[in-house]
């Protein structure tokens, strides 16, 4: 018997242990995901292990902790890990492998060179397929150093890749897969000691989780060729014999221009606070292109589309002087975009409602060297209907980069440009590196005139691309159009931008929604009236986003007020109504302008907009009426612009708005393709009319439910140089619909 009991005792003591061991293992994992026991060595380059479902889109950048840097950015402060001491998951190289979902997050590097990522937080989630970042290795401020970083991706899902380091600072572009991404981030230099092992002597990880979008609309990109074109572009002998000028170069080159546009945009909006947004591509399972690894392997990857179009114009027509923009004696110099809006038209086909963004590349544009001109050539961007609209000659693409390796080399080659080949565009494409900026940049322009950008006081809707070589690297080669040695060190603050209206324009556009963005209300209009004290009451069911301020004279906004409301970059919900003062919007111009008449332009989170031409007149007593109660009431700003034959003011005052005994029971609106009049018809069997009865014969008659209390609301309104279209809206949420034309003016 006493057998059995020492037998029972240590059972029980062996159970414990074992609870004990778990609790200790428990401790030291993420909490989330049981260790796995497999010895598989599948994914051990990186030492990974399978990505758990319970990542969190909240562990992202909000979240990062930050340190001061000696130039002016804040900076990731490391965190360190607590690996389990009984972990027998390493990789080949011999480095700790963290767990992959980031609650583990990354190991503390045990040199002071081993790479810092500035730009982007550690299980941050991104929604584009290449990235830009930046950082720095060691302290600048006490040792600066040159080298390189090498960038080890995902299992290695993509080639290594290595960009430079300057004076301890480093940019690079970084392919993702989708899902979590585990970045290996090698540091060396001719200063730094290497060891003998296999192990990197100066490394840091990163995770990166890629999220791609497919619930916003794409930015297709088309390549235009005419009808009879052999697909070739300007290049010179040299880049034929070593790259060739086909379309099938073309079409990488283009591709990678356009990842870079992203990449930059994707930084630019995160940098103005609005999160990791940016325009998506339409992609499809092609032969990659974004690595020259890939054409030799055959890798086949999911990327950027390229659409082939071809024109029903000939090379020659395309080519034809007349239609050159930059030929000051062209008759027909805004040609060029019509025939890539109707070729485009007719390739996509859009249904009514379904806008497409389309950036076009024009193929066939040429240098003239005996004219000096640039034929087939438009840079032209904007509103074509149902088309969103940006076009963009060919005669710097021998300069673009053709895949991510290239991009460094691309931005410092200062190779002359030949004119006897290719062209100096603007006298500011005198070396490669020049003419990869301003195709990339001036091309990139005209797609946020796509995107409604209007021209600014700075960044890429100036003429700042002039300086987008400097996103991607770290120092510049010597410029040609300033005859002067480039910058030693590239830092952000010396960077082109996108302007802050530009970014507020694109943190409401439908092209770079994410998931967490509340949805919006169909009514994307604006309504303004005077109150009160001299103030405006400005109103939008969407939320109002932001207000330009133009002093008299003035041909570009210098002044705003943002009304957005974000959170961490995504929709808390806008504010809906803003009251404006004429002290406040004053207060933002400057002072010689002070005493000008005052023009806004206020616009809806729902891309609608509505323009006010003088500030000073709507909130005057002018736009006060005495009802007849004796009650003040006040006039909404003017839509439309009375440019209809026979206009002239009128005033209606509706007696159901001052008489208890007055029942409005129904509404007549007369029409066109334009409004002519409304006839407002009550219970008694009087009415007021509005206008004049014109356009079709009887009118629309819209009937109010009373039996409900049903009453009028108010309407929603199309104007431009006169009234387009008119929709009455009730109390119990019900609408007309429009009368007149329902695509004319805006809302």
């Amino acid at each position: 018997m006493p057998f059995f009991k020492d037998l029972r005792r240590k059972k029980t003591s062996n159970k414990s242990d074992k609870s004990s061991s778990d609790s200790k293992s428990s401790k030291n994992s993420n909490g989330t995901v049981p260790t796995a026991q497999s010895s598989s060595t599948l994914d051990s380059l990186y030492g990974t292990s399978t990505p758990s479902s319970s990542i969190q889109p909240q562990s992202s950048t909000p979240n990062l902790l930050h340190r001061k840097s000696t130039n002016g950015l804040n900076s990731l402060q490391p965190r360190a890990i607590a690996l389990s001491p009984s972990s027998k998951r390493n990789s080949v190289l011999g480095l700790s492998a963290p767990s992959i979902n980031g609650s583990s997050t990354a190991k503390t590097p045990a040199s002071p060179f081993a790479p810092r990522i500035l730009s982007v937080s550690d299980n941050s989630w991104v929604h584009q397929k290449i990235l830009l970042i930046y950082g720095q290795i060691g302290d600048p401020a006490q040792q600066a150093l040159d080298g390189t970083v090498t960038i080890n991706h995902h299992q290695d899902s993509f080639p290594p890749t290595t960009w430079p380091v300057n004076d301890s600072h480093f940019k690079a572009l970084v392919h993702l897969t989708p899902g979590p991404n585990r970045l290996r981030f090698d540091c060396t230099s001719p200063k730094l000691q290497a060891n003998n092992s296999s192990i990197p002597a100066h490394s840091s990880w990163m995770s990166i989780n890629f999220l791609p979008l497919i619930n916003s609309p794409p930015l297709q990109l088309v390549i235009l060729l005419g009808k009879d074109s052999p697909g070739t572009f300007d290049a010179v002998p040299e880049r034929v014999h070593r790259e060739g000028n086909g379309l099938e170069t073309a079409i990488r080159k283009y591709r990678m221009a356009a990842y870079l546009w992203q990449a930059f945009t994707g930084e630019q909006m995160y940098r103005s606070g609005f999160g990791r947004r940016c325009f998506r591509f339409e992609e499809e399972w092609q032969s990659g292109s974004l690595t020259f690894r890939d054409s030799a392997t055959g890798q086949m990857r999911n990327e950027a589309k390229i659409h082939i179009v071809r024109s029903e114009k000939t090379v020659a027509e395309l080519r034809d002087l007349n239609r050159a923009q930059q030929y000051d004696k062209a008759t027909n110099n805004g040609d060029l975009f019509t025939i890539a809006k109707d070729a485009v038209q007719d390739y996509f086909k859009p249904k009514q409602g379904q806008k497409q963004y389309v950036s076009v590349l024009l193929l066939d544009a040429h240098w003239d060297a005996r004219v000096k001109t640039i034929t087939g050539h438009a840079a032209l961007g904007g509103d074509a209907g149902e088309i969103q609209l940006a076009i963009f000659g060919s005669q710097a693409l021998q300069s673009y980069p053709t895949s991510i390796e290239e991009v460094v080399p691309a931005l410092s080659d200062c190779t002359r440009t030949n004119t006897d080949y290719v062209a100096n565009d603007s006298n500011e494409s005198g070396s490669n590196w020049e003419a990869a900026n301003i195709g990339i940049g001036a091309h990139l322009h005209e797609v946020g005139h796509l995107f409604g950008c209007p021209h600014q006081e700075s960044g890429i809707m100036f003429r700042d691309y002039v300086r987008l070589n400097r996103t991607f690297l770290c120092r510049e080669p010597y410029s040609t159009r300033t005859r002067s040695q480039g910058l030693r060190l590239c830092l952000p603050k010396d960077e082109c931008a996108w302007h802050p209206l530009d970014t507020l324009r694109f943190r409401h556009h439908p092209c770079f929604r994410l998931p967490a963005d509340l949805p919006l209300n169909i009514d994307d209009g604006v309504q303004v009236w005077a109150v009160d004290n001299g103030k405006v009451l400005v109103t939008a069911p969407t939320g109002i986003a932001f207000v330009e301020i133009f002093a008299e004279g003035d041909d570009i906004c210098h002044a705003w007020i943002e009304c957005s409301n974000n959170e961490g970059g995504t929709s808390a919900g806008f504010s809906r109504q803003v009251m404006l003062a004429e002290s406040d919007l004053k207060a933002r111009l400057p002072e010689e302008k002070r005493n000008k008449r005052i023009k806004l332009v206020i616009h809806s989170a729902g891309q609608g907009y509505h323009t006010v031409d003088d500030f000073g007149q709507l909130k005057s007593k002018n736009s006060i009426v005495k009802l007849p109660n004796g009650q003040p009431g006040f006039r909404g700003s003017k839509l439309g612009a009375s440019k209809q034959e026979g206009s002239h003011p009128e005033l209606v005052i509706l007696e159901s708005a001052f008489l208890q005994t007055k029942l409005l029971v129904s509404i007549k609106v007369f029409h066109g393709f334009a409004i002519d009049g409304m006839e407002f018809f009550y219970e008694d069997s009087t009415s007021q009319l509005f206008g004049k009865r014109g356009g079709k014969p009887g009118g629309s008659e819209f009937m109010f439910d009373t039996r409900r209390g049903e009453i009028l609301l108010g309407f929603y309104l199309r104007a431009g140089l006169w009234i387009d279209g008119l929709e009455i809206l009730t109390s119990l949420g019900r609408r007309s619909g429009i009368y007149g034309n329902p695509k004319g003016g805006s809302g």
